[in-house]
């Protein structure tokens, strides 16, 4: 058995946050079903079609999980629904506009009224109230608010992160408090509301650059993929034009590097670079000593040096050396699922148990299991069709 083998949970999801959350309570064994609306679905199904047709992010967060398109204006729709969560549903996950299902009877007040034992997961931008509370907050958005862009980037050019981040960090917390609120579940016989906020969870994400300016002192400056405190700690080039990231995190690592890496054991001991704080302020010419030393190897070259003088390192990959990455070919990380486009890889999703495989299941297609799930409700094929027939008009 999988950890939540047995559980359902119904959720009314788009884009990342959300979905995210409920692919890593499917990975777990729960059986999470996806409205979407009839005809276009999630819209994230639309951001591209890179993965053979279909979206990279859609596959990347909804594997495992049934599709059950109704129109949720539609006051029949809404019954069904309804009906869906407070006879099967162990948890509810939506991320739609605030207020929105509300305004379809469905919150958690109103529902916890008939079922008490159930968890309502809602995900927003900035919480369930407060002045930002209907305010749009997609990911890049939220990075700007949260300060995230403030400490990211060069020193004349701010940088949102690549993924998306906002999204991640409250789909996380969405997981984490899903899982915990059923363990508590499980002792009380209650459920929980969670109210998720990305803006709150990338602030927690935030971490060190908020302490670093307490008391109104200067924040931290962007400094690339260098560390703004810690020197040297980020990028330096090789003879061959590719580039090793490098880290040194105390001032005997520092000597090591000094005599092992660079050939100039003197450097250890001179004022200039004698500790973490003179480093970071001399680091232009530290930065000049290591490009010098290292602009006469290649960059297997300088990894084999830092790796026998143990000083952390790793090598810049592109996307396309992430598939080939010799570590995740080694645990053996890669899987296959089916999906509308025929079979796809997957990542093993972190902290797997080898006596007990996640859920890897297919990508649905939209609308796949809407059939199946309402005859399992009773309807007849006939009244099916008279749904369908009533969706299209």
């Amino acid at each position: 058995m999988r950890p939540l083998d047995g559980i359902t949970v119904i959720t009314l999801e788009h884009a990342i946050a959300a979905p995210f959350a409920t692919r890593q309570l499917a990975d777990l064994g729960a059986r999470v079903i996806k409205v979407e609306r009839p005809g276009v679905g999630d819209f994230a199904r639309g951001y591209d079609s890179r993965v053979r047709g279909l979206a990279s992010h859609f596959v990347w967060t909804n594997r495992s999980k049934e599709s059950l398109t109704l129109d949720v204006k539609h006051p029949e729709a809404q019954g069904i629904l309804k009906r869906l969560i407070l006879e099967q549903a162990d948890v509810v996950v939506q991320n739609l506009a605030p207020g929105a299902t509300a305004r379809l009877g469905l919150s958690y007040e109103s529902l916890s009224a008939i079922k008490p034992g159930l968890i309502v997961c809602d995900i927003s931008g900035y919480g369930s109230d407060g002045p930002y509370r209907d305010k749009k907050a997609y990911d890049l958005l939220t990075q700007s608010e949260s300060g995230f862009l403030s400490v990211t980037g060069t020193a004349e050019h701010p940088s949102k992160a690549g993924p998306s981040i906002a999204d991640i960090a409250a789909g996380m917390y969405a997981y984490s408090s899903i899982l915990a609120a059923l363990l508590q579940r499980g002792r009380t016989g209650r459920g929980r509301h969670l109210d998720i906020s990305m803006l709150e969870s990338l602030v927690e994400w935030m971490s060190y650059p908020l302490y670093y300016t307490i008391d109104d002192q200067a924040p931290p400056p962007r400094t690339g993929a260098s560390h703004a405190t810690i020197y040297p700690y980020g990028p330096s080039p090789a003879g061959d034009g590719k580039t090793v990231m490098l880290g040194l995190q105390n001032e005997r690592e520092w000597a090591v590097f000094c005599d092992k890496v660079l050939g100039q054991p003197a450097l250890a001991t001179d004022p200039r670079f004698a500790g973490n704080s003179q480093r970071v302020a001399s680091r232009d010419e530290v930065r000049r000593l290591i490009v010098e030393a290292f602009s006469k190897l290649t960059v297997g070259e300088v990894v084999a040096r830092l790796d026998a003088a143990q000083i952390a390192n790793a090598q810049m990959r592109d996307m396309r050396d992430v598939w080939n990455h010799p570590q995740l070919a080694a645990r053996k990380r890669w899987r296959e699922i089916d999906s509308p486009a025929g079979r796809i890889p997957a990542l093993l999703p972190p902290g797997s148990w080898e006596d007990e495989p996640p859920r890897m299941d297919a990508v649905p297609a939209l609308g796949q299991h809407t059939d199946a799930i309402l005859a399992a409700l009773g309807y007849t094929p006939d009244r099916i069709a008279g749904l369908r027939a009533a969706k299209a008009s």
